[in-house]
């Protein structure tokens, strides 16, 4: 079992994300809000970038502990305090992604927000994976 990306030529070519992923034969592990939060529980980075590789970093950890991989990612959600410096910041945080993650990318969307739990944190990735079953 693998996700199966799906890109439709009539589509805008997607840049570090999929238009659409299927998943048959897994097991979904739905993966919580990860921030740049340290093992104490702080807050971790002074810049989006920096925050954004230790959420991410985060995400993957909790995905590991499940028995999944970051080509099982099929849905991310991110949550970003200030999409303009988001979007300012694209191409690294991109250089970030492949680096953890790779080139398998799932589905995904960047959400604006006021303001996140965690107050110091700059941006929040959320997921949905399909794992093999069997696999924990």
């Amino acid at each position: 079992m693998s996700p199966e990306r799906i890109n439709p030529a009539e589509l805008s070519p997607p840049t570090g994300f999929s238009h659409a992923v299927t998943a048959t034969g897994g097991r979904l592990v739905f993966l919580a809000g990860q921030t740049a939060l340290d093992g104490a529980g702080k807050v971790v980075g002074d810049t989006l970038p920096e925050q954004f590789e230790r959420a991410l970093t985060n995400l993957l950890a909790a995905l590991a502990a499940a028995g999944g991989a970051p080509a099982d990612l099929a849905r991310v959600t991110v949550y970003a305090v200030d999409v303009a410096a988001y979007r300012e910041h694209a191409r690294e945080l991109g250089r970030i992604w492949r680096a953890l993650a790779g080139r398998d990318f799932p589905a995904m969307a960047v959400i604006g927000v006021v303001r996140l739990w965690d107050e110091q944190a700059m941006v929040e990735l959320d997921g949905i994976a399909v794992v093999e079953q069997g696999l924990s």
